[in-house]
Order: C-alpha cells, then structure tokens, then sequence
C-alpha cells in the first residue's frame, strides 16, 4: 500500500495558530519566528493543498473560503494527533514546570482553571514562585514566568495576556466619605496603597483626574496583591491597583473610587526564553494558557 505524503507539522502549526490568534503577527511571535519565517510556512503548505487558504492585504491574513474549509478539517485531527502522542509517552513520566507567577493572578486567575489543564495533561506539574522580580530568574532558575510590566526584555518570547485600566480601591465606608468627585482637599487627608510592581500607576491615576500635585498624608507600600486588597477592605487607606484586580475579587467591602477610565502603565505578560517553547512543559503551559485566556 502506498504511503500518502503529507505536509510539513511545522507548515500546518503555523497555520492553525493564525487561524486561532486571528494574527500573523501574534501567530509569529507565539512560534517565535519572523514574519517571513512564518510566511514561508504557510506558503508551503498553500503549494501543497493547491488552494490559497488565506487572501493577504498588507500585514494582515484572511482566511479564503477554501481556508476556512480546511482549517475546519484539519484542526480537530491535529488536536488528535497530539492526545494519540502523549497517550505514548510513558504515562509514569513527570513533566515539570517552573513557573513564576504573581499570587494575586495565581489565586484570581490561574488556580481556578488549573483543573482543567490537570484534566488535558495529568502528568504536567507545576512548580509555583510567587517571590518579586521573577523576570530576572525565568532561563535559571524558572522555565517561564508572568509577570506584571509595561514591556517586556526584548530577549524573551512575550504574550501580553490583557489590558487593564487603573482603579482606585478603597472600602465602602472611606468612598462614601470621599463623595463622587476628585477633590485635592479630601484626597490630601488619605493614606494611599501602591504595589510594589506598580509604582507609576499612582502618577498616571492622580494625573487622568487633574489633580497631578496631589500629596496624600502617606504612601504605604505592599508586595503582596491579596494583602493590598484586603488592607483597603479594612479601612487602611485607597489602594492603586488594576480593574482585573478589583473585579476579581468579588469583595463587597471594597468600591472603586470615580468612573474615569485610565489606561494602566502596566499589564500581564507570559515570558520564556524563544528557545524554551521546544521544552515539553513550556510548550504544553503555553499552549494552554493561549486557549484558556487567562
């Protein structure tokens, strides 16, 4: 019986994750190739179908008719073709991940959906580091890291994971002595709580509400996410923290102070050496995380 030729597994990766991440650029930078790298791929495996699967228009990639069609036959069997491999790796073989992680996204963001990874790969473990500065560590003594940044190294492959704006958080009894509108008077009298990993975002709040000479009666400073919350809950002071954080959080004692929108400085990044996505339990944490939306 004759044996059908198939295509190349990095030629049909590459276009999947375009079709998925809706970019060739995020498709690119989650391979951690070029845009011509990428391009090249995809071309191949266009020469091998006989179809144009996607129409180009500058930097952007639409998926044809003939594309949609294909993906729609070829992705459910690729998803098979990498359940059918790990049910042939040795089932008593461990696969760790070191991974860096915030604890407030750890306990808001990743734990609530870690069952679900554990369900897909039993035999992935996770490590978790919740100590500052993990950047430095992630190709050390981490495999991979998130972190809160404005930008990150540009030596790592980096997956912004959102877009936060900044909120004000203080508990119900402080907002409601506070009132609905900034005054510099009332603000002045305030103890202001500012995370270690955002120290612009107070800057960037009190200038988006007029008030850039503001100077609060203290800045108390905090590493922990959970314990800054929970500070602000218990009537210790106004917490500068992200919209993610006060949403997640689900605590009716804590209210954001004023309806302004105000871009973060900062948001959450995924980061790993580029070498390090061929490393199994990277591969296998950001492939996940990529589907999850965490």
């Amino acid at each position: 019986m004759q044996t059908r030729r198939l295509p190349a597994l990095r030629a049909l990766e590459a276009f999947v994750r375009v079709v998925r991440l809706g970019s060739a650029k995020a498709a690119a930078e989650e391979l951690a190739l070029s845009p011509s790298a990428l391009s090249r791929r995809v071309s191949t495996l266009e020469d091998y179908a006989g179809k144009r699967l996607f129409t180009r228009q500058h930097q952007s990639m639409k998926l044809t008719e003939d594309g949609q069609a294909f993906y729609d036959a070829v992705a459910p069997a690729l998803e098979e073709l990498a359940l059918a491999i790990d049910g042939q790796i040795e089932s008593s073989q461990l696969l760790r991940l070191h991974l860096g992680v915030p604890s407030l996204f750890g306990g808001q963001r990743l734990f609530p959906k870690l069952p679900e990874l554990r369900k897909l790969h039993p035999r992935l473990h996770i490590d978790i580091d919740t100590t500052p500065h993990v950047a430095a560590r992630v190709g050390d003594t981490l495999d991979a890291a998130i972190i809160l940044s404005k930008e990150p190294d540009p030596g790592f492959h980096a997956v912004r994971l959102d877009h936060n704006q900044v909120y004000a958080i203080a508990s119900r009894d402080i907002a409601g002595q506070i009132g609905s509108a900034p005054e510099v008077s009332e603000l002045s009298k305030q103890t202001f709580l500012i995370h270690n990993d955002l120290p612009d975002s107070f800057d960037a709040w009190r200038t988006a509400i007029g008030l850039e000479s503001l100077e609060p009666a203290a800045i108390d400073h905090f590493d922990s996410g959970q314990l800054i919350l929970e500070a602000a809950a218990q009537g210790l002071g106004i917490a500068i923290m992200l919209e993610d954080h006060f949403n997640r959080a689900h605590d009716p004692r804590l209210a954001r102070l004023y309806d302004i929108e105000i871009e973060s400085p900062y948001n959450y990044w995924f980061i790993c050496r580029p070498r390090d996505l061929e490393s199994r339990p990277v591969k296998i944490f950001h492939d996940w995380m990529m589907q999850a939306k965490l």
